[in-house]
């Protein structure tokens, strides 16, 4: 215990200085090779808060309509062990078969189910978490506990970007979302992979504008400041911090060139308007992130992730079911807008599009006459289209009531596998080494789901 003591501080400031040396590279946004050839070049993640019940909307099932207000006894309820009663709840939508592969999607989704012959519908997701904040967490980062990398800071740092002028990483959402900040945070990945947040409205990003008098003395006071920089940055070469911050102020001075021309939709033409239902010179909505999502996807932006609602009033309907018509007519037209728009455009090939939510809803409730349905992370639904998965497929199944997974179980660590494989990232190997460790986005887990990939 004395050697301990004494050599303790020694072992931490070694972990430290190695932590360091691999944190802070000359570039941390410089273009690196994938581990393999990819067959997605970019991510749009399309994120539903609050828990979008499976059952009343891509997973159909019958004996759950057949058996509604019959008693079910379930061993957990609302992450509370025990022996429960409870009651077949009937799904509020009827399902129907769609497109030329017949999937089978509710009529609470009529515009995307237009679309399921470019979709790859996953009905055996399984998160290991019924909390909001802590399945949020946990379908953003792999961790369901503590704060670690996003996703999308993972592509970011793997890959690095193709333009300096724009963010490699961004989320565009109107509210905060359940973990906040969390959910697009670098954590101990350098700070220059933290997402950039985007909220739709007349100034989508603070401080856009130019607020010198003249390019020219915009450029004479930033070459001042960057040699001041560099000066402070020589005598801390050890700090990512600082090198990260430096190499923000760099992209927002880009940001300043290229981001209002993204969002100005004033060139898009009334037919790709009515593509997303957008009303030419809104910038609020569903509609206007998705069409904004599609032109920084353009523009070599890695990951773009949507989120549609915050931690309130949102898809978490406890008390009424009817509460998901909005929530899915707020996102149902803008999101087959956005696949049909990316497939005319030959984008959605080399194009990613996750549809995800935190986890289910309940198929059961205590109450047979129950209008709401309550968290249910044991199973639920997601889907992925373009991007080297396989179009108009169904994978996994939940059991005859879509209480537990069936058949072909979907992690969310297996997710994030696979976006990370069909990114060309094998996702053992994408590791960052912080406080002696070498962490990954998928931690000690996942498998990629070759069934997913064509």
């Amino acid at each position: 215990m004395v050697g301990g003591s004494v050599l303790l501080p020694g072992l931490v400031s070694q972990l430290i200085a190695e932590d360091g040396a691999r944190s802070a590279p000359v570039d941390p946004l410089l273009p690196r090779a994938p581990h393999f050839t990819p067959k997605a070049k970019r991510v749009i993640f399309l994120y539903m808060s609050g828990g979008v019940s499976h059952v009343d909307s891509w997973d159909p099932k019958p004996k759950l309509f057949a058996d509604a207000g019959k008693s079910i006894s379930v061993d957990e309820f609302q992450g509370r062990k025990g022996d429960f009663k409870m009651f077949a709840k009937r799904p509020q939508w009827k399902f129907s078969p769609h497109g030329r592969c017949g999937t089978e999607v509710s009529d609470l989704f009529p515009h995307m189910a237009g679309c399921v012959d470019d979709l790859c519908v996953i009905r055996s997701m399984k998160s290991d978490h019924t909390n909001h904040y802590e399945a949020t967490l946990g379908i953003h980062t792999g961790s369901f506990t503590f704060a670690r990398p996003s996703i999308g800071s993972w592509l970011s740092y793997g890959l690095g970007t193709v333009n300096r002028n724009l963010p490699s990483f961004i989320v565009i959402a109107p509210k905060s979302p359940y973990a906040g900040g969390q959910v697009w945070a670098s954590d101990f990945l350098p700070g220059a992979h933290q997402g950039t947040l985007v909220l739709p409205g007349a100034e989508p990003v603070a401080n856009i504008k130019r607020r010198a008098a003249t390019g020219r003395l915009q450029e004479l006071e930033l070459a001042a400041m960057a040699k001041l920089n560099r000066q402070h940055l020589a005598t801390r070469v050890d700090d990512p911090l600082l090198n990260a911050r430096i190499k923000s102020f760099e992209t927002a001075f880009g940001m300043q060139a290229e981001m209002p021309e993204v969002f100005d939709l004033s060139k898009e033409s009334d037919a790709t308007l009515q593509l997303y239902g957008l009303a030419r010179g809104s910038t609020q909505g569903f509609a206007w992130q998705c069409l904004v999502a599609r032109r920084l996807a353009e523009r070599g932006v890695r990951f773009v992730e949507l989120i549609d609602v915050g931690s309130s009033d949102n898809w978490d309907a406890h008390g009424d079911m009817l509460t998901h018509t909005p929530l899915a007519r707020n996102v149902d037209r803008p999101i087959a807008g956005l696949l049909r728009d990316l497939k005319s455009r030959g984008m959605l090939d080399d194009t990613l599009v996750v549809w995800t939510t935190e986890f289910g809803r309940t198929p059961f409730n205590n109450s047979a006459d129950a209008r709401g349905r309550e968290h249910h992370h044991w199973v639920y639904s997601s889907w992925l289209a373009g991007g080297g998965t396989k179009p108009g497929t169904v994978y996994g199944e939940s059991d005859d009531y879509g209480i537990n997974v069936g058949k072909d179980q979907v992690h969310v660590h297996d997710l994030h596998a696979t976006i990370l494989h069909l990114m060309g990232l094998d996702h053992e190997r994408l590791t960052y080494r912080h406080t002696g460790r070498d962490y990954r986005l998928t931690d000690v887990a996942g498998n990629v789901v070759k069934g997913l990939i064509v």
